[in-house]
Parts: structure tokens; sequence; C-alpha cells
């Protein structure tokens, strides 16, 4: 049977069937296809994931995955910024500034170490050779590292540990020390470099 098949009188549908496979739109289709990658990279990782394999995972054809992420690459982030984010999750509240911080590096360090290495080397060589995904880098990184740390430092103050006027440079700085770690090993950072970036750079800065 083919044709589409009309949504229920009253009722918007962001998806219409066409034959045996459902032609979906909008947000639906992105979710399907994020949730196809991350399927496709858990299975193959990231050296043998094609963006045809996860179009047949999604159910759709290439050219509709390739409208919204043109490269390997690009549809690799969007998918960990969807089932991995770095920085996602709660506002750590241990009771001290330099547990928060450790939370927080400690989250970061273990996510990116679930990714596995040759994902991890992969998509970092890909990564840089994007302009589109470096710009993309520039202009959304930083801003949620300040987010995180704007909000610990933010309890931080409260409990009189710093004051309330750290510079947006010095509050980013635990994160930035750990990204810089990551890009000149190619690997998630120890636990010893985590705590050194903690207790020997940013804490004497900041503490009262």
């Amino acid at each position: 049977m083919t044709g589409h098949t009309a949504a229920p009188p009253g009722r918007s549908s962001t998806t219409a069937r066409t034959g045996s496979r459902t032609r979906r739109r909008g947000p639906a289709l992105e979710d399907a296809l994020l949730d196809a990658a991350w399927a496709e990279l858990r299975e193959h990782g990231y050296a043998r994931l094609t963006m045809e394999g996860v179009a047949q995972q999604a159910g759709t054809s290439r050219p509709v995955l390739a409208r919204r992420w043109p490269t390997r690459a690009q549809l690799v982030v969007a998918t960990l910024r969807r089932h991995r984010p770095m920085l996602s999750g709660e506002i750590p509240d241990t009771g001290t500034l330099r547990g928060d911080v450790l939370a927080v590096l400690r989250r970061i360090s273990a996510r990116l170490a679930e990714l596995g290495p040759d994902t991890f080397h992969g998509l970092a060589a890909d990564y840089f050779a994007d302009p589109a995904l470096h710009a993309d880098f520039r202009a959304q990184v930083p801003h949620a590292g300040n987010q995180v740390m704007t909000a610990i430092l933010k309890q931080a103050a409260e409990r009189g540990e710093v004051r309330d006027d750290i510079p947006p440079r010095v509050a980013t700085l635990p994160i930035d020390l750990l990204r810089h770690e990551l890009l000149i090993n190619l690997s998630p950072a120890s636990e010893r470099v985590i705590t050194d970036i903690v207790d020997q750079v940013f804490l004497p800065l900041v503490c009262r």
C-alpha cells in the first residue's frame, strides 16, 4: 500500500508513512538521526562509522543526513552533545570549592574516557581540520565552561570561600587547563593532573 497516511482530524503530525518507511520531519527526524549515529558509533567506533550506515540505521537517505551535518565529524559532535555532553548535569555542591571543581573536571575526563582512544583520536583529527567545527568550538565551548564555573564560584562566594568578583578568564581556568592537557596529550587528564590544576593553580588564585 503506497501513498501518505493522513493525520487524524484536528491533529498535526511530524511523520508520514510512505510504503514501509516512516518519513519524519523537524525534531523527530533530527532525534532519529542522532540516535542512529550514537548506535553506530558505539557499535563500530569512529573510524568505521559511515554516513551511509547512519542513514540506513535511521531509515532514511544519506542526502537527508548530509543536509544537517555535511561531514562525519560534524555529525559525531552533534551526537556527543546529545548523548554525552561534557558539561551537562547538576552543578556539584560538595560543600567546598575544591570538591566542586574536582567533580566537574572528573566528570569531563570520565566522559571523554568513555569515548575510547580510537574515537577520540579520530574525531580530534577531523574536528580541527574542519573550519566550521573550529568556529563552533570557539563560539560554544568557552560559553558552556563559563556558565558552569560561574555557578560554582557563586556557591563558593556564598560560603565565604572566595570573593564575588572573580574575572571570567580566571573563573574558567580549570576547564581551560584541562582542555589544554587534552589537546597536548590527546587523552583525558589523569587524576594527578586534575588535582594539580585545582590545588596548585586555581585555588591559590581565587581563595581568600
